[in-house]
Formats: structure tokens, C-alpha cells, sequence
């Protein structure tokens, strides 16, 4: 695989032992996902480096108090955008969650910026991840020739923000509120090492596009197998009812508390992170020879971690290729079974701001909305790559009673 020996593990435990052992794995990457997404981001720092950074990135993005700082800005921006699309003409809605979910994660990351500035940066990672696990083949009309360009773009578009930022700070003083790049500008290990700003950069790229690609998809699988399962809908639609329902008067917006009341719908989201399972693989390299249930892993030979499998394996989840939320209803899955967010020190950082996004789509849509497709008779197909057009076009109706609008989606 990518020119180098490889072997790919697709049990549970075989999974769990090469994600959690990092004193015989560590990351191994192709050169093209080191190239594109950076060198000094998550993907090919060291496991030193790794934690530092993961404390302080990890930080503003998980835990309760950090999460309900960004949920009304969340909240407000996913109304807005449900009310805007329901008024459009035809559009794309991956391309409009990616807008979405991407505004979100710049919010989060850099305070603010232009619309033009984050269209130009959204637009150039969606050439980007073309050519994350292609072939590192530099020749005009391949996938990872493209995603060079737009690499190139993004830093220096990102370049400019952070050269930018280092000049405010220098002539204002320092203020309350900080932001990720502030933290990261911040920062200092126990040597007195600062981050460079190609270092920031990286880690930017890193967490921008994993803050809002895979959000984005697995809101839009979620959203289709609600209308594709009238049950589920029902279902779903009714507990975000009651939530309503129990509200205080005064509370006009969604808390913390009441996502975590969200049961089924959790198990709805769940349910689209196994089927979808957007990350379908990562890549580790032994750093020495190692037994893997009964099987010896020379040192330097990369191993593939192969999620879908185990999320397809239908000892743990009998019928496993049919959406089924109830499957949730008393399981929990061991270690190893269920990793849409990956496993062990380098379990994705996000995950809690990516299932909170979510939520609070879904929550709206559910409540308002209902998605009527283009062509029902077509299939859906699993494939997170599909492109928006072959497998999202119809209708999305406001059903409301108030400020009823149509349009198509």
C-alpha cells in the first residue's frame, strides 16, 4: 500500500491493540497526507509533541463548560442557515453543511473572519482532501497535483491571518477572551519552547478541515436516513418535542442539559457513525517486531486500521448494513468495537463539538423541517464520498406553522 509493505487488521481486538499500543505503534502516514495536511500537525510530530499540543488544542473544543461557551453561536448559525435554505432554489447540502459546519469551526479556532476569506479557505480544502490518501504522484491532472495548489493557497492564506494576529497582539494589550490561535501563540513547553509559525499553521490546517468535514457528512447521512426511516423520524421528532415541552418559559435556546437528554437521538447519530463510518481507516507503522493475535508485525511494515469492518462485523451488529438505532437500546460495545473517532492517545480531539454540532442540526430540523427527496426511487449508497448531487437532491419544506417557506435542497 503506497509503496510500502503493509498489513490490514479488521477485528476489535487486533484494532484496539494497534491503536492503544504506542510503545510498538506509531503514526505512518503516506507521504502525500504528511505533505498535504502538514508535518508538524497530529499526523507526523511524535508522541511527545503530540501530547503537548493535543492538551492544549484538546482543551476549548471538549468538557462541559467549554462546549455550552459555543453552543448559542452554534445554535444561532444553524437556524439561520435552515431558514436561508429553505427560501433557496436548488441547492447542494453537503456543499451548504460543509459552509456551515466550517464557519463554525473558524469561529472557534480564529474568533471571526471575512466571508471571502473563509469561502476561499473552504473551498481549497475541499480540493485538499482529494488528495489526502491518493498516490503522491506531482504531475498535473492528478488528484494529489490539486491538492498541492490548494495546500499552497491555505497557507498563505492562513499565513496572512496569523502574521496579522501576531501584530494586533503586539499593539493591544492582552484580552479576556482568547481563541485557539491565541492559545497557540501562547504556548510554551517545559523548556521554554514557543510554536513557529509554520507549526501553527499545520496544526490550523489540521483542525479547520477535521472540524468540518466530517461534521458535515455525517449531518447530512443522519439527516437522509431520518426521512429514509419514517419510524425513526417519528421518533426522533417526538423527544425533541418533549424537550421543548419541559422547557422554562423564559429559556430560549438549547442547554447542555437537554442534549444530554437526547437518548434516541444520540443512538440516530450513533447509528450514522457506524454505518457511514466517515474515518474508514488511519495508518500506524511497527516501530518493532510485534505479536497481533497470534501474528508477528515486522518493524517498519505500516498496518491499516480498517474501521469498517469491525463497524460491519455482524457478530457485534447482527444485519449490520441496515440503519437500525434501536441496535443501541441496552449495548454497549467493548473496546474496539465502535471507534468512529478512532482509539487510544490519538482518539480525535472533536469528537464531543462534532456530535454537539450535530445534535443541535438535527434538533432544528426535526422540530421544523422535513426533507423531501428528488428522486426517492434512487438508492442511497454508503460512501461518505459521494458527491452531494448524486445522493441529496429534493425538497426541504419548513413545516412550521410559522413563516412557512419552500425550497429545494
Amino acid at each position: 500500500m503506497f509503496g510500502k509493505p503493509s498489513v490490514i487488521v479488521t477485528t476489535a481486538e487486533a484494532c484496539r491493540k494497534v491503536l492503544t499500543d504506542d510503545e510498538a505503534f506509531k503514526p505512518g502516514w503516506p507521504s502525500s497526507t504528511m505533505n498535504l495536511i502538514g508535518r508538524n500537525s497530529f499526523v507526523g510530530i511524535s508522541d511527545e509533541e503530540h501530547r503537548w499540543i493535543r492538551k492544549l488544542t484538546a482543551a476549548p473544543v471538549n468538557g462541559q463548560e467549554a462546549l455550552s461557551l459555543y453552543m448559542k453561536y452554534i445554535e444561532d448559525n444553524v437556524v439561520s442557515a435552515l431558514d436561508k435554505w429553505s427560501g433557496m432554489g436548488q441547492i447542494e447540502f453537503l456543499t451548504e453543511l460543509r459552509k456551515l459546519t466550517f464557519r463554525i469551526i473558524m469561529y472557534i479556532f480564529l474568533s471571526s473572519e471575512s466571508e471571502q476569506v473563509m469561502e476561499v479557505l473552504e473551498r481549497e480544502y475541499t480540493a485538499l482532501n482529494y488528495g489526502v490518501r491518493a498516490m503522491a504522484i506531482n504531475i498535473p491532472g492528478f488528484a494529489y497535483h490539486s491538492a498541492l495548489k490548494a495546500r499552497k493557497k491555505l497557507v498563505a492564506v492562513l499565513q496572512a491571518i496569523v502574521t496579522a494576529r501576531r501584530e494586533w497582539r503586539r499593539k493591544n494589550p492582552p484580552t479576556a477572551k482568547k481563541d485557539m490561535m491565541d492559545a497557540l501563540m501562547d504556548a510554551e513547553d517545559e523548556n521554554g519552547r514557543r510554536l513557529k509559525d509554520e507549526e501553527i499553521i499545520d496544526v490550523l490546517v489540521m483542525y479547520l478541515n477535521a472540524g468540518h468535514e466530517s461534521s458535515g457528512h455525517i449531518t447530512m447521512w443522519a439527516t437522509l436516513f431520518l426521512q429514509k426511516h419514517p419510524d425513526v423520524f417519528k421518533r426522533a421528532k417526538a423527544e425533541q418535542e418533549e424537550i421543548v415541552k419541559n422547557r422554562p418559559p423564559d429559556q430560549k435556546s438549547l442547554m447542555l442539559k437537554e442534549i444530554r437528554q437526547m437518548e434516541y437521538l444520540s443512538k440516530v447519530i450513533d447509528e450514522t457513525l457506524r454505518v457511514i463510518t466517515f474515518s474508514l481507516v488511519v495508518f500506524r507503522e511497527a516501530k518493532k517486531d510485534v505479536r497481533v493475535c497470534g501474528y508477528t508485525i515486522p518493524k517498519g511494515w505500516k498496518v491499516l486500521v480498517w474501521f469498517r469492518s469491525v463497524h460491519f462485523d455482524p457478530e457485534t451488529y447482527p444485519e449490520p448494513k441496515k440503519f437500525d438505532p434501536s441496535r443501541w437500546d441496552g449495548f454497549t460495545p467493548k473496546a474496539g468495537q465502535f471507534l468512529p473517532f478512532g482509539g487510544g492517545s490519538r482518539l480525535c480531539p472533536g469528537n464531543d463539538l462534532a456530535k454537539i454540532e450535530i445534535s443541535i442540526f438535527l434538533h432544528h430540523f426535526l422540530l421544523n423541517y422535513e426533507l423531501e427527496r428528488h428522486n426517492p426511487a434512487s438508492p442511497l449508497m454508503y460512501l461518505p464520498h459521494t458527491r452531494p448531487k448524486d445522493n441529496c437532491l429534493g425538497r426541504i419544506r419548513r413545516v412550521s406553522t410559522q413563516n412557512v417557506k419552500r425550497g429545494e435542497i
